[in-house]
């Protein structure tokens, strides 16, 4: 039984997710995520996808992240009828996300037609409205279990996996005939992270697609970075300023409120006030309270005992513009939670403007920061970053915090790998450039893999 495989985005960088499989006579796309970071990275939202959105019978949404399911309007647009197939906790996620993203491109679109019309330039459609995340949302059918076989035809079968990585989120068994096992990993987890249970480990694999984002380092250990977090927020408590924090408004933000919770009840920190200024993540909190079947048994105890593990006194939910503006007001003592989680546009981008200039303020980033984002560059320590246009002098103390990430580590990701037995072929995506090296050199040196590659942009394999 042949398998074709091609790769159409989360290669050579770790957005745009986009893989598709032919075997047993079905065409199957995995994710179709959104392209982020620089405006050149961006542009490839509107390129084509390298393939027939209507000849695709089968989309497997691994998770709700922007990068793996942003781009599924724009394919329904394109002409793609099959069938979506996910969790329901990613499909509530991803309808979310695809909404927010529609009513951006709109706004978006709107602001530069004005500008461009006054220069003569003609102007760029959004990359599909809401009308379109609307439309898409019909091809979602029957949502898939973890570890429950789901029967796409009489020689193709999928089992999802809890990925451990944000609420639902999978990994994928796909079974050919019986005779060839192929697994995508999506994007695997952290261990020993609150909310959300550790990542499940694969049967067996003959063919293995694993993510790469982590690849070329180990996290710090979960407490130590908690007790880093804390200390940075006492820190800049002491000079006077505030704590923004930019955040992915799912997994992330949930364990920022997780961790600032218990910080609270232990009185670790005292005299603070918190502002959650994401409408998004203050959505994505609700979702998380309607999926108990996702939670690892400390939260599932928290609940059962009416213990909100996302709240706690003193934490502001700010959902309109102008709750959101009085924040500005606020000069000290403030922690402030916002996205986007690399500062690439959202709420966090005003927060910066009144507070990046002070040197009693700081900020605290807890989440992976993708080359040519204003994250990004901060993190890198340039002395002053552009943000709407004008220029900022950085004098804010920065901080870094790597073990909150929701992505399995070089240690974790070689660990999940053994598992697979030894598979015929590793393709290693879903990384920059020096993880994906880096990654190579470590899988050659523990002999998990048969043959190992690393795709090019809609390069192409067959089997």
């Amino acid at each position: 039984m042949s398998v074709d495989l091609s790769f159409h985005g989360g290669v050579s960088g770790v957005t745009g997710s986009c893989h598709l499989l032919k075997a047993g006579g079905l065409i199957v796309l995995v994710d179709c995520g959104f392209f982020q970071g620089s405006f050149e990275t961006e542009q490839r939202n509107r390129d084509d996808f390298g393939f027939d959105p209507a000849s695709v019978d089968y989309l497997l949404l691994t998770h709700g992240h922007l990068d793996h399911c942003g781009r599924i309007p724009l394919l329904v647009r394109k002409g793609f009828r099959g069938k979506i197939i996910c969790t329901s906790a990613t499909y509530d996620i991803a309808r979310i996300i695809m909404l927010d993203t529609a009513q951006i491109q709109e706004e978006d679109a709107a602001h530069w037609k004005t500008i461009k019309k006054r220069k003569g330039l003609e102007a760029t459609e959004p990359l599909y409205t809401t009308l379109d995340a609307l439309d898409a949302l019909r091809y979602f059918g029957e949502f898939a279990e973890y570890g429950k076989l789901v029967n796409l035809n009489d020689q193709v079968s999928v089992t999802f996996r809890d990925a451990g990585h944000i609420l639902g989120a999978a990994f994928l068994e796909i079974d050919v005939a019986k005779e060839k096992r192929i697994v995508f990993s999506g994007d695997l987890g952290n261990r020993n992270k609150p909310i959300i249970r550790d990542p499940y480990y694969p049967q067996r694999a003959d063919i293995c697609i694993v993510e790469c984002t982590y690849s070329d380092r180990d996290h710090k250990d979960i407490e130590t970075s908690v007790g880093e977090l804390r200390d940075a927020v006492l820190a800049t408590f002491k000079r006077g300023g505030n704590v923004l924090i930019p955040s992915f408004a799912i997994e992330r933000t949930q364990d920022m409120l997780f961790y600032l919770s218990r910080m609270y009840y232990k009185k670790e920190l005292s005299s603070f006030r918190s502002f959650l200024d994401s409408p998004m993540a203050i959505s994505v909190n609700e979702i998380m309270r309607r999926h108990p079947e996702c939670f690892d048994e400390e939260t599932a105890q928290m609940l059962a005992k009416n213990h909100d593990p996302f709240s706690f006194p003193g934490l502001h939910l700010t959902k309109t513009p102008d709750q959101s503006r009085s924040i500005n007001a606020v000069e000290s003592h403030a922690i402030i939670i916002a996205g986007s989680g690399m500062c690439t546009g959202g709420r966090i981008k005003h927060h910066l403007k009144h507070n990046i200039w002070r040197e009693e303020a700081s900020i605290v980033f807890v989440g992976y920061q993708a080359e040519g984002t204003l994250g990004r560059k901060i993190v890198d320590g340039n002395s002053e970053v552009k943000i709407f246009d004008e220029n900022y002098r950085v004098r804010a103390t920065v901080y870094t915090i790597g073990g909150f990430s929701a992505h399995a580590d070089r240690t974790i990701l070689l660990d999940w790998l053994k598992h697979c037995e030894k598979p015929d072929h590793l393709f290693l995506v879903h990384g920059e450039d020096r993880a994906l090296s880096s990654f190579e050199q470590e899988v050659k040196t523990h002999n998990i893999a048969k043959e190992i590659h690393v795709p090019d942009l809609h390069q192409s394999y067959s089997f």
